[in-house]
């Protein structure tokens, strides 16, 4: 097996201890009203399931992977959804930088929307996001860190609700969007909405 064979093995393998940590811990299931302001019939507290040792460390070698290979520097988002997978790529032990998106700017201190190491100006960032529904805080931090002068390489979600959260972030990122895990993947005989 070449050395590219075996990482692409550790990769699925630990998207499959993903998948599984996501199941057993993070999916909910009954009515529940989402950030959206949606309703839906289950939710992913993902959450639940990436700040336990197993998903967290499964979480951080994807999202290591996925910096890297868009070359990014600094990984990070709109605080709480993305501080974990944030931290998690930290932990994979890949010169990474991470980041936290304030949602309102700091008004004492250095009052920076940029929490974390300083970005330098045109920094390669990757925009992570814990759950994706309608895309919207993940556009909101994209437009944040371009508006601090950083680039925006590509986006990752942990989890993909599949009902068009994808679309609003590939168009305002204008880079590639991957999401670990879908629905589909953790949730599949879940009923339509």
């Amino acid at each position: 097996m070449s050395a590219g064979e075996a990482d692409g093995a550790g990769l699925g393998a630990a998207r499959e201890r993903l998948v599984h940590e996501l199941r057993e811990h993070a999916l909910v299931i009954g009515e529940v009203r989402l950030t959206s302001g949606r309703t839906a019939s289950y939710y992913v507290d993902a959450k639940r399931a990436i700040l336990r040792a197993s998903g967290f460390r499964a979480l951080g070698e994807l999202v290591a992977d996925r910096a890297l290979a868009v070359g990014a520097s600094a990984v990070g988002g709109m605080t709480m959804g993305a501080d974990p997978a944030a931290c998690a790529a930290l932990a994979a032990d890949v010169d990474l930088k991470a980041f936290f998106v304030r949602k309102e700017r700091k008004e004492h201190g250095l009052e920076r929307w940029i929490e974390g190491p300083v970005l330098r100006p045109g920094e390669r960032c990757l925009v992570v996001e814990d759950v994706v529904t309608t895309g919207g805080s993940t556009v909101r931090a994209v437009e944040r860190v371009r508006e601090q002068g950083h680039v925006v390489a590509g986006v990752v979600s942990v989890l993909d609700r599949l009902v068009g959260g994808a679309e609003a972030i590939e168009a305002a990122a204008r880079a590639p969007y991957v999401a670990l895990t879908t629905i589909d993947d953790v949730y599949p005989e879940r009923p339509s909405e």
